[in-house]
């Protein structure tokens, strides 16, 4: 069987899988929360304000009377097998039509941050591993060390203070006026470099030890055409897939920038959804993150074996 074949497969059993769980757990836990679920899903309607009992006693007649647990998980499984996520309890659109809107916007940030973060850490982690230990070799490394230790939240306020606030060069939050991309879009970046240079930095070491790097150089190329020609597939697979793991991060700080930034994308959703109790988006929206995560994996695998010359062989 091609190789291909067996990745995607894999991801296929895998996307089953995570479906199934992920929504099986949230639609417990979320069943589970203490509280008044008419109560609050009437005052993310109308507001806290202006909720009342009446209003709740409205949204408690909609809602019906609660069905056992099982019955009640069986009947969302298989609205999931026909792609039915219903409609929330809030706005009362279609949760996929909200998804699609706010999955948009999402990708719209996550991928341009996955963008920089290679263009900014992929030649500074070259250059730096040319020569170890030497100035950009530490000052990469204190870079690295500062913007990973520092979780997002901080990282955006922060920018927030110096670039929205005390210089007014970019507004602070929202989505659709001009800069608004630019602050989530360095949050999310910016540690997803420092992560890129470390992982460019040590595969670089590993290339310029090696032999075939060493033999290059006694063939009369130069360092940079050895590099182009010998070492830069050996450096990309490390990378790429190290690319999973910054995955993670991106998935996890999604979920703190778009909140953080008043962006509406899907982490911005899966909050307001929790916050209001609306049930049907709080699944919805925890299943698409998860299987989005998937997607980028398999992305990553298709791409690992498309560079990895011993993988395409297996």
């Amino acid at each position: 069987m091609h190789p291909v074949t067996v990745v995607l497969l894999h991801r296929l059993w895998q996307t089953v899988l995570v479906a199934l769980l992920v929504g099986s757990l949230t639609f417990f836990l979320m069943r589970l929360l203490p509280g008044d679920l008419a109560y609050r899903v009437a005052a993310s309607r109308y507001g806290y304000d202006l909720v009342s009992g009446a209003s709740a006693d409205a949204v408690r007649a909609e809602l019906g009377p609660q069905r056992p647990l099982l019955l009640a998980l069986a009947a969302w499984l298989a609205d999931l097998a026909r792609l039915n996520l219903g409609n929330s309890l809030v706005s009362g659109e279609p949760v996929l039509h909200e998804l699609a809107h706010a999955l948009g916007l999402t990708l719209q940030l996550s991928l341009p941050a996955l963008g920089l973060a290679a263009l900014l850490g992929v030649p500074l982690g070259l250059l730096a591993g040319r020569r170890p230990g030497a100035a950009l070799d530490r000052l990469t490394l204190a870079l690295a060390v500062l913007l990973r230790g520092l979780p997002p939240f901080v990282l955006g306020l922060v920018l927030i203070m110096v670039l929205a606030l005390r210089w007014s060069a970019l507004p602070a939050a929202g989505h659709g006026e001009h800069g608004n991309l630019v602050l989530p879009l360095l949050t999310l970046a910016l540690p997803l470099a420092a992560l890129s240079c470390r992982v460019a930095r040590d595969a670089m070491v590993g290339v310029a030890g090696s032999a075939y790097f060493a033999f290059a150089l006694t063939k009369g190329l130069s360092a940079y055409q050895a590099l182009l020609r010998h070492g830069l597939r050996n450096v990309g697979v490390p990378l790429v897939a190290h690319l999973g793991v910054q995955l993670v991060m991106l998935v996890e700080g999604v979920v703190v920038v778009e909140t953080l930034f008043a962006w509406p994308g899907v982490g911005h959703a899966l909050v307001h959804a929790i916050f209001g109790r609306d049930l049907p988006m709080i699944q919805g929206t925890a299943l698409a993150m998860a299987l989005l995560f998937v997607v980028f994996n398999t992305l990553v695998d298709l791409a690992c074996q498309a560079i990895d010359p011993r993988r395409r062989s297996t």
